[in-house]
């Protein structure tokens, strides 16, 4: 599909990346990484015709149509998502014009015996044939399906484009690109503004898609669910393995240790070679071996060990002072934003050392209680923060608020206070700012040197409770790690807004699922919210297909089945009474487990599978819920 040779890409006389060759072929779903800077998104605005490179060739096969999903978007105003929607389906919509121009002319004209009329026949059965053929009749099923599938609602599709944040404009634009025939998909940092449920839907829609994929992400867990192989771009070249992220970090590193182990070996026969020369040059009649040794050793191709970019930012988070035992408590709190009921009678009691994930589809009201947890919004109910709670906030769009026209430096002294002033320069070369760096304006600034350079602005404050509301978009991987090890390691009380998978394994023991105004929480880490979560939604599917049996039933056949299936009834009672005995059982166990966590956490979690045997309890509750749920609708059958 695509013969990439010698590319080079050069900015200001410094090749970004140089000499790089690959080929791209049907089925392949890449994953371009590096770090920020690497030059990943240049390369697909290159493999796009976006921009321009330095030398090289690129080779497309005939009639390739390529599909890329930028960054920055321009979306005309004044349409709906749905007929913005549609965009994608240009040819179809020009053949509905026609299709319409010739309906209207058959309609009104009057000489069906005419050459021109049966022109219009036979315009009409081409163009019939070739609206059928593009899936005319099933691209608008197929644009609900997408838009649904991204976190659109069915009641969102005829407002305006404009009314919509640009995360969701993104979204739109995703679900445009997925719904053209391209062979060849170019993606930007596609999960940056989805929430886990669209991510998971986004990974099975690409694992099935024809064509080839060309993808730059930093989540590991989207990375390794899409794609089949890995291009790294560092120091300039590229690294090219058949194999999605994780295990092309792990082969990537076996091919270095041998390439290490190679070069090794090889400089022993060298060094022995040279021993050998000096040896012979001083003897006569040895002296045309060493000549013979030395042509040798000049034909030598020196092995060379793959290069590493190694840099990585330095965070440490600690705590300013110890706070009381309870951080936040909450009482009816709820926050609209005109029409809109985002939050209602939410209460909450956040204790000392919590770590908590904030997760749920985009618009339910993650990132509102971030900001009224922090007082930068107005809400309705009540808050009151604890004892000494001294609370560091990282918002979705902090790098935004970085004034553009102050250098790195100035925003960091600006910042700063007495007691923190002196190692202002010291703290940015921790993240990366280093030398002449620290003299960019902001305005110049990549999205991951933006969130380094608020993360590293935020450290200046003291605090014991941190925020953090999508602090990994526009991190590189090498980063979002940095920053992961620092989150384990900080001591204080810990809420993280994320829609990353991968980054919130084993940074929280708590989840607060956001959903229609409400928030459950589950005490568990993020792979148990998604099971559980994926459990509820198979239960609510499961109560829809009750409630429609139920209303299907006569009252003629409801009495007709009481009366013949009798003990059927009864056994089905029997076994209601049972599982009902048995859910309150474990509740009660439940509940006593939790009464004990929440008096000696430490040494009840302690126990050898203590996590292990808790979750399993709640999923039996689980499990039994389902099953009263079915058997209840059973009986509810014969009433």
């Amino acid at each position: 599909m695509l013969n990439v040779h010698n590319l080079t890409v050069s900015f200001m006389g410094t090749d970004l990346f140089s000499n790089i060759t690959f080929k791209l072929n049907k089925g392949d779903r890449i994953g371009l990484i590096g770090k920020n800077g690497a030059g990943k998104s240049t390369l697909l605005k290159v493999l796009s015709k976006d921009i321009e490179s330095s030398g090289g060739t690129m080779a497309f096969d005939k009639d390739v149509k390529i599909g890329f999903l930028r960054q920055d978007i321009d979306f005309e105003q004044g349409r709906t998502i749905l007929e913005e929607a549609y965009q994608a389906f240009e040819e179809i919509k020009e053949l509905e014009l026609k299709l319409d121009e010739i309906n209207t002319q058959l309609a009104t004209r009057t000489d069906y015996e005419s050459d021109a009329y049966s022109q219009l026949i036979h315009d009409l059965t081409d163009f019939q044939e070739r609206y059928e053929l593009l899936g005319g009749y099933n691209y608008q099923g197929d644009t609900e399906k997408i838009l649904q599938g991204l976190g659109f609602q069915r009641e969102d599709f005829d407002k305006l484009t404009d009314t919509f944040s640009g995360g969701w404009r993104m979204r739109i634009e995703l679900a445009k690109l997925l719904l053209q025939n391209n062979d060849i998909l170019l993606l930007d940092e596609p999960t940056n503004h989805l929430d886990i449920e669209s991510i998971i839907w986004l990974e099975n829609f690409l694992k099935n898609y024809a064509g080839a994929i060309v993808l730059v992400s930093h989540d590991k867990m989207f990375l390794d669910n899409v794609t089949n192989r890995t291009i790294e771009i560092s120091l300039g070249q590229i690294y090219d393995y058949k194999k999605p992220y994780s295990q092309f970090l792990l082969l990537r590193a076996e091919i270095k240790e041998k390439q290490l182990q190679a070069q090794k070996n090889q400089e022993k026969e060298i060094q022995h070679t040279q021993k050998l020369i000096e040896k012979f040059r001083a003897k006569a009649n040895k002296a045309s071996m060493a000549q013979s040794l030395i042509k040798k050793l000049d034909k030598v191709e020196r092995i060379e060990v793959d290069q590493d970019d190694n840099s990585t930012m330095n965070v440490r988070f600690a705590i300013s002072k110890e706070p009381g035992k309870i951080i936040v408590e909450a009482e009816n709190l709820s926050k609209n934003y005109g029409e809109k009921q985002v939050l209602q009678n939410v209460d909450l009691l956040i204790e000392r050392n919590s770590k908590i994930a904030f997760v749920g589809q985009n618009g339910q009201g993650k990132s509102t209680l971030a900001k009224m947890l922090v007082g930068e919004i107005p809400f309705e109910g009540h808050l009151k923060l604890g004892h000494n709670v001294e609370v560091g906030y990282f918002a979705q769009n902090q790098s935004e608020y970085l004034p553009p026209e102050k250098t790195v430096l100035e925003i960091m002294e600006d910042a700063a206070t007495d007691s923190n002033r002196m190692r202002v320069r010291d703290m940015l070369g921790a993240f990366l700012f280093g030398g002449d760096a620290v003299d960019k304006k902001a305005k110049v600034l990549s999205g991951g040197e933006r969130n380094r350079l608020a993360l590293c602005k935020l450290l200046l404050q003291p605090f014991n409770v941190l925020i953090m509301d999508e602090p990994t978009n526009h991190l590189d991987i090498a980063s979002k790690n940095v920053l992961k090890e620092a989150l384990k390691q900080f001591k204080g009380t810990l809420i993280l807004v994320s829609h990353d998978r991968e980054f919130l394994q084993g940074l929280t023991t708590t989840v607060y699922g956001f959903k229609d105004r409400e928030i459950k929480e589950y005490l568990g880490d993020i792979d148990y919210f998604l099971e559980q979560h994926k459990m509820e939604s198979l239960r609510d599917a499961e109560k829809r297909t009750i409630v429609a049996t139920v209303k299907n039933v006569s009252k003629k056949e409801t009495y007709q089945l009481s009366k013949e299936q009798e003990k059927e009834l009864k056994k089905l009672n029997n076994r209601l009474s049972k599982i009902e005995t048995e859910i309150a059982d474990l509740e009660t166990e439940i509940e006593k487990i939790d009464l004990e966590l929440a008096q000696n956490y430490d040494e009840v979690s302690s126990r050898p599978n203590f996590f292990k045997n808790y979750k399993a309890k709640k999923a039996k509750v689980d499990i039994l819920m389902e099953e009263w749920e079915k058997v209840e609708g059973l009986v509810s059958n014969f009433s």
